[in-house]
């Protein structure tokens, strides 16, 4: 149960155990331990507006737009069964995300974890799309020979 100290208004209160007051007098913590419910969620860094707060909203985001962007063209490609190019569009969407994580300083929205787990994510993602986009078949645009060999040793018999 938490003590409040009663010495008077002009000092400051301490509500438990792990807080004491900072130079203003409001309590604060003093332990590296999470506290046990989590009040508000920190930015990821790089998360700020990509364009100044009087642009208007679209512009402000126009990293998400442009990856967005090509991903739904890349997606309406498919759809209009222009696979490959589709695919690589789409890969190349979120590649395009990647560089811009790790080149520009505020990317806004696009900014979902860490600056590395974005663009690892993205370019993990991105890369394995166009990879795949261009070993689809008929007639592939790459041949990897050795995963022709591990196919054909784990189906065989």
């Amino acid at each position: 149960m938490p003590a409040e100290d009663t010495r008077g208004p002009a000092e400051p209160t301490v509500r438990d155990a792990i807080s004491a007051p900072d130079a203003e007098g409001r309590p604060r913590r003093v332990t590296r331990r999470f506290p046990l419910f989590t009040r508000d969620t920190a930015r990821p860094e790089g998360g700020g507006r990509a364009a100044p707060g009087d642009a208007p909203a679209p512009a402000r985001q126009w990293p998400l737009l442009v990856v967005l962007s090509a991903v739904a063209l890349g997606l309406l490609l498919t759809a209009l069964d222009v696979f490959r190019y589709g695919t690589l569009l789409i890969g190349a969407g979120l590649l395009a995300g990647a560089v811009m994580r790790w080149m520009l300083p505020g990317v806004g929205m696009l900014a979902v974890r860490s600056r590395f787990t974005d663009i690892a994510t993205y370019g993990v993602l991105g890369l394995a799309i166009v990879l795949l986009a261009m070993m689809a078949q008929p007639h592939p645009w790459l041949q990897i020979p050795f995963l022709k060999d591990i196919l054909h040793f784990t189906l065989d018999k």
